[in-house]
């Protein structure tokens, strides 16, 4: 199963009033780690764009457990577990890091994305090797 991870700092775009993160912030965080596993995969955005090929999510589920706050260093984990002939699905982790030893939950997050060829927007095929990738 690949997984990539990515980390940021919460800035105070990402928060509410009372330096609580937002639920939007939250999907700018899984958006960036989506990115990043595709990329990983051989689907970069620039190929992305030069093959008119782009992912659309069908599907967005989130589950708020614990609340980030301004100044947290929050690390979301992305991985893709499920890969159809035209949709596949990621599941993604975010957690605030206080230190190494210690990680706290604060969200789970699944999402179901289908590849669409542009400007047709007919349904693309995931890619071969997306298939092949053990689970």
């Amino acid at each position: 199963m690949k997984e990539v991870s990515s980390s940021e700092t919460v800035l105070f775009y990402d928060t509410d009033c009372g330096g609580v993160v937002s639920n939007i912030a939250y999907l700018r965080y899984v958006e960036r780690a989506r990115c990043q596993l595709f990329e990983e995969l051989g689907l970069a955005l620039a190929e992305m764009e030069e093959k008119a090929v782009f992912p659309a999510l069908t599907r967005s589920e989130i589950d708020y457990l614990s609340p980030g706050k301004l100044g947290d260093r929050v690390t979301t984990t992305a991985r893709l577990v499920e890969v159809g002939k035209v949709r596949c699905v990621c599941e993604y982790e975010i957690h605030r890091s206080e230190n190494e030893a210690e990680k706290t939950l604060l969200a789970r997050a699944r999402q179901t994305v289908v590849l669409l060829q542009l400007p047709s927007g007919r349904p693309h095929r995931t890619p071969e090797a997306w298939r092949e990738t053990p689970a």
